[in-house]
């Protein structure tokens, strides 16, 4: 599994956790071992300009996900052949907004960093919010990983 982490903002956070967790994910969902992933942290500034620019939306947002793949939930994607990994796309996070969203409580930010990066995570592999279901059945995933390493959904 290839995890990318980059931090493009001037307080850089510990981004090992994340790797960590991308991981455990990844590895629980059936992902094959050649698969990748990049996350990137952002300012605000930069998280307006791409959720504007693709969501249609005024302001930064806690996280944004782009899937490369057309995937099913639950439905791993299949290995590769010999040749170039799975690249499976790319999920932003806002830390600054992340912050926010928690009122400032440090414990709670860090549960909630967790929580966009599983997400971001889960959007790159089909998963969505946009009916009542879907959404429990998101959010039962979310919290079942957030629990093994020690962290919870609010």
């Amino acid at each position: 599994m290839n995890v990318s982490i980059s931090d493009e903002r001037d307080d850089p956070l510990p981004v090992g956790p994340f790797a960590e967790l991308a991981e455990i994910v990844l590895t629980s969902e059936g992902v094959p071992s050649d698969a990748e992933v990049a996350i990137t942290l952002v300012d605000p500034e930069e998280m307006t300009v791409l959720n504007e620019q693709y969501m249609g939306k005024t302001g930064p947002t806690d996280v944004l996900a782009f899937p490369l793949e057309d995937l099913v939930p639950g439905s791993p994607p299949a290995a590769t052949p010999p040749g170039p990994p799975l690249a499976l796309g790319d999920i932003v996070i806002c830390p600054a907004v992340v912050l926010a969203n928690t009122e400032a409580d440090a414990a709670h930010f860090a549960d909630e960093m967790a929580l966009m990066v599983v997400h971001g995570l889960l959007h790159l592999l089909g998963y969505d919010h946009v009916d009542d279901d879907d959404a429990e059945r998101m959010e039962a995933r979310e919290r079942r990983y957030l629990e093994r390493v020690g962290r919870r959904r609010r």
